[in-house]
Order: structure tokens, then sequence, then C-alpha cells
């Protein structure tokens, strides 16, 4: 072998090696570290669950000091993301009493999912939770649906009885999982999801995404990782 064709060989390692190390970088900043993991979902007894009357879940100590809007379409990646790396930590805050959350569910990514229908049976099925459980049962089923369960844009999704088993596995009694399978809260659910993504529409003039989350009429800036932790200092 000529010292021509060692040296090219040498760079060529070299630039596969730059590669790397620059994708490896790159990688670590697209996934954040889970934060509080080990933590879990929220888990004390003091905190409420309350489906609210447009279709909202407000989970809650009575003496939060702060509530925050979460807005989430079930089926989107994005969401997923922030609560497999933000969900431990928002619990700890709720749990707290130093934070309250409304989770406020949309369905505008229906036609991604295979079923066409799935945002909006996932957000029946939380509300389904809501109305008749703790706020621990609802907590885990939340977690599930948005993370560990969520199915992929235009893969299998999940059927009403599978979201019931979901829910039966997170602790809720027969007639939220009866409510579930049946889709007793589908048409309720299409109809608040079309008025909170106009809700959102509004707060963002129009640039609607999720997830997008609001402290009052400020939207916060997720992408930063310490957003949790700065809304309760």
């Amino acid at each position: 072998m000529s010292s021509t064709t060692t040296y090219a060989l040498g760079a060529v390692a070299l630039a596969l090696i730059v590669v790397i190390v620059i994708a490896a970088i790159t990688w670590g900043r697209d996934e954040p570290a889970v934060r509080n993991d080990g933590y879990g979902s929220v888990h004390d007894p003091a905190v409420t669950v309350v489906l609210e009357s447009d279709g909202s879940i407000l989970l809650r100590k009575p003496s939060a000091v702060k509530t925050i809007d979460i807005f989430e379409d079930p089926l989107c990646p994005a969401c997923g993301n922030m609560e497999r790396t933000y969900g431990q930590e928002i619990a700890q805050q709720i749990d707290e009493g130093k934070l309250a959350v409304r989770y406020r569910l949309v369905n505008f990514l229906d036609p991604r999912s295979r079923s066409k229908d799935y945002s909006t049976r996932a957000v029946a099925a939380n509300q389904c939770v809501a109305e008749g459980v703790s706020s621990s049962v609802y907590a885990k089923f939340h977690t599930e649906t948005f993370t560990t369960k969520r199915p992929s844009e235009g893969g299998a999704d999940l059927s009403n009885d599978e979201l019931a088993a979901l829910a039966r596995v997170a602790g809720a009694a027969e007639p939220v999982v009866q409510c579930i399978a049946t889709g007793a809260k589908v048409d309720s659910a299409r109809a608040s999801a079309q008025a909170t993504t106009d809700a959102l529409d509004v707060l963002t003039g129009g640039k609607a995404g999720t997830p997008s989350v609001f402290d009052g009429k400020t939207k916060i800036d997720v992408s930063n990782e310490d957003w949790v932790a700065a809304l309760t200092r």
C-alpha cells in the first residue's frame, strides 16, 4: 500500500470520527435528559383532578400558587417527548403545591392516525378517566397515553378497548373503563377539542401547535431545559 493511499485512508477515518462526534453532540441536544427521573407521576392524595366544563382537565392542590395551561394532542410526537422529559418534574411540582396544570387537549392530528380519529378518542378517554378517578390514577393514565403507549403518526393506533385496558391497569374502576370502551364521550370530546384548538389559535395569533405551554397569556419557551423550575421561582 502506498503512503498516499495510507494518508487518504487516514483522512477518511478522521473525517468519520468528526462526523460521529458531531452526531453524538447533536443527538445529546435533541434528547435532553429526563428531569427528576424516578419520581414517577402525581401521587399525593391531596392533589385533585377535575374535568372542567370546557373539557379541560385540572390537576392541582387547592393551595397551588400558579396554574399553567398545557395544550397537547395525544398523537403529537413533540408532546410525547415533552412529557417523557419533563413529566416527572411537573408531577413533583404539582405534589408540592407549587404548580397546578390544566391539560387542554386538542385533536388536529386525527387525519394522521390510521383510524382517522385516534386523537379524538384519546381525548375522550382522558376525559372519562378524569371524571371518575383519583388524581394519581389519572396521572398514570395520562403519562402512559402520552409516552410509552403513544402511537406513531400513521402507525397502528389504539382501539377504544385498548385505551380502556390502559385505564384499568392504571387503577380505574369498571364504570370508567366502560365509558372509554363504549366511546361515551367521543362526541363531546370532539366538540371540546375543536373549541380548545380555536382558543389556542387566539393565544398564538393563528399559529397553533403542540405542545404549547402558557402561564396566563404568556407562552413558555419549553426549549429552555429549566422552564419548569423557572415557573416556580
